[in-house]
């Protein structure tokens, strides 16, 4: 009898055992090999980034295997996926979904506390606390502030028949923007020093993680560490001479100066010292090449295309005319005035993205689009590819500002520069003042000629003019008349 009963026992809990294993086998994982160990695709990766050839991967991957599939990326196993119902779930996910963690090697040069590792309240905390500092809001008093940086940079290197390199420009004007407004870093040695450490960061952002002495990484990592101390002696200072004025906060004060002075309920510092170094780290890097790259886009795509030069020229034209002198700088009613010009901007973002995808992690068992998505797995969200997507945007590779003048017309979840839902990005109002003011005074003082008919671009990861996009300007009026 308990023999019997034995045998019963041992035959179902196999029976449930093959069960088990079938319903696992059920279990789909997406398509596609995951590479060699560590290696997996990043090597193919950053290939097709330094030839150009980005949007091509993407698409050819995307064919190959649909719009979800899974690969290795610096080490991690990983789920790729792109189209407009990705974005979408990118989008609208919640926190115990999915998570803005980035790979490893990229959390380790922007730092454990940034805002992309936060979650929840802390996420909540910090977004909020940046935001006081970068909202309309609060940007329309620094719009002044901005015009004078851009004037200084313009009489400083953009003379008469001259010939000039335009991206290294964007990238000093951009990063003197940042220096100015959020660091409060004065002209001189230690910004000079700064700007050549981030771009040693930023060259080891999306390189293969080894850390090994002489390799791109090591490089970036020692990179950051200097950075850290550039910015921790920052934070002091600025601490003294907030206590020297009783924590009175002047109207234009810089980032740091800001974060410092936040208090919580408790009176309680709102942010810690590591908050605000990686946070600031962030903002540099996300502000100062995407900006910079935005702005050599938009100086050759306006010298190809004349007839959109003349329609902004009538629009900023219009604007100075309604100045009393020529001296006064741009106002916030200025700025919203701007419809057309914004558009050109937004056509070279959708044609040009500065970024082409980015990475998330998912926290706990997910099931899309009929496929099991392990916990603990990457994504590499390649939401961009929507923006070269005929179906969507009718001739993609035409540049034509005209498309944006019902933006109804636009599907939603299709233009991702920006990004969207919960994480949109909190600079982005920073962004179009700093971008909406330098084609006021290009466009109004000067006109300019591409010097070569081939400009070839890589990604490093943003995209590089190999030779710097070079054109010939001519000053039609000085700054100051």
């Amino acid at each position: 009898m308990e023999s019997t009963i034995l045998l019963s026992l041992l035959a179902f809990l196999s029976l449930l055992f093959i069960l088990a294993k079938s319903r696992i086998r059920q279990r789909r994982v997406p398509p596609g090999p995951l590479g060699i160990p560590i290696i997996g695709q990043s090597l193919e990766l950053l290939k097709a980034m330094r030839a150009d050839r980005t949007e091509e991967w993407l698409q050819e991957r995307a064919r190959k295997y649909g719009p979800i599939s899974k690969l290795s990326i610096f080490g991690t196993r990983t789920v790729f996926l792109t189209g407009q119902a990705h974005n979408k779930w990118i989008y609208t996910s919640d926190e115990q979904t999915l998570s803005n963690k980035q790979p490893p090697s990229v959390r380790r040069l922007l730092g454990g506390r940034n805002l992309f590792e936060m979650s929840s309240e802390d996420h909540k905390r910090l977004r909020g606390a940046f935001l006081s500092f970068l909202q309309p809001q609060a940007l329309k008093q620094y719009v002044a502030k901005m015009d004078g940086e851009i004037r200084f940079h313009l009489n400083k290197h953009w003379h008469h028949n001259q010939t000039i390199s335009v991206m290294p420009l964007m990238k000093t004007l951009t990063f003197d923007m940042i220096c100015t407004l959020l660091f409060g870093v004065e002209r001189g040695e230690r910004r000079e020093r700064l700007v050549h450490l981030f771009q040693q960061v930023m060259d080891g952002m999306l390189s293969v993680p080894i850390n090994l002495p002489l390799t791109r990484f090591n490089r970036s990592i020692r990179a950051r560490a200097e950075a850290g101390a550039i910015i921790r002696e920052l934070i002091r200072e600025k601490r003294d001479k907030l206590v020297e004025r009783e924590r009175c906060v002047d109207d234009q004060a810089d980032l740091i100066t800001s974060l410092l002075s936040m208090r919580d309920e408790a009176g309680s510092p709102l942010l810690s010292d590591e908050e605000i170094e990686d946070n600031c780290t962030v903002a540099m890097i996300a502000g100062h090449d995407t900006t910079s790259t935005l702005l050599t886009f938009l100086i050759k795509l306006i010298a190809e295309h004349p007839h959109v030069y003349q329609a902004l020229l009538n629009e900023q034209e219009e604007i100075a005319r309604g100045k009393k002198t020529a001296n006064d700088p741009l106002t916030w009613e200025d700025l919203g005035k701007m419809k057309y010009t914004w558009r050109i901007a937004t056509e070279a973002l959708r044609m040009y993205p500065p970024v082409m995808f980015s990475f998330r992690q998912v926290l706990g068992e997910i099931e899309i689009g009929g496929y099991v998505i392990p916990k603990g797995w990457q994504v590499f969200w390649a939401g961009c590819m929507t923006q070269s997507d005929g179906s969507i945007y009718p001739d993609p590779h035409k540049f034509d500002p005209w498309r944006y003048e019902d933006p109804a017309a636009i599907p939603p979840h299709t233009f991702v520069a920006f990004g969207g839902g919960r994480r949109m990005c909190p600079g982005y109002e920073f962004a179009r003042i700093e971008t909406l003011t330098m084609i006021h005074y290009l466009v109004t003082r000067f006109t300019w000629n591409l010097c070569l008919e081939d400009n070839w671009v890589s990604r490093d990861p943003m995209p590089v003019f190999n030779q710097g996009l070079p054109i010939q300007i001519k000053m039609k009026k000085p700054l100051d008349e």
